[in-house]
């Protein structure tokens, strides 16, 4: 389920020093996007952090709850989004502190994807395919 316009807003006024914070509806959930990078995701008015190996040491803590996930097929796919503690809304320094770290997280994440996406542009062709030329007469 989305997040409530109340959790919208109050997620809205506590990330504002990040930068320009905007959230969209995703696949039944809520993204939260900071100048354009998904940094967390909410779900029933929970708020997860993207994760990854540069700021999982410091996340530890949301290991002791599942990460975000969905069924598929009769599995369930667990994503790279940590629920965030509930007393980091009673801290809001140290609630800036695991979001600039996920923002840090999703720019990785945007540049991973990025050369990727060269790469396959730039990949060489395999050996006898040949770009096909139409020819008219």
């Amino acid at each position: 389920m989305v997040a409530s316009e109340s959790f919208t807003e109050f997620l809205r006024e506590q990330l504002a020093s990040l930068g320009r914070i905007t959230m969209r509806r995703m696949f039944g959930k809520t993204g939260v996007f900071c100048d354009g990078f998904m940094l967390g995701m909410v779900r029933d008015n929970t708020l997860y952090f993207r994760v990854d190996e540069h700021n999982r040491a410091t996340f530890k803590e949301a290991e002791t709850f599942p990460p975000l996930n969905y069924e598929k097929r009769g599995e369930t796919i667990d994503l790279s989004f940590w629920r965030a503690p509930e007393r980091l809304f009673d801290e809001p320094d140290e609630l800036l502190t695991w979001a600039r770290l996920a923002v840090a997280a999703a720019r990785r994440v945007a540049a991973k994807r990025e050369q990727t996406v060269r790469r396959r542009h730039r990949s060489p062709r395999e050996p006898g395919k040949q770009k096909r030329r139409s020819v008219r007469s």
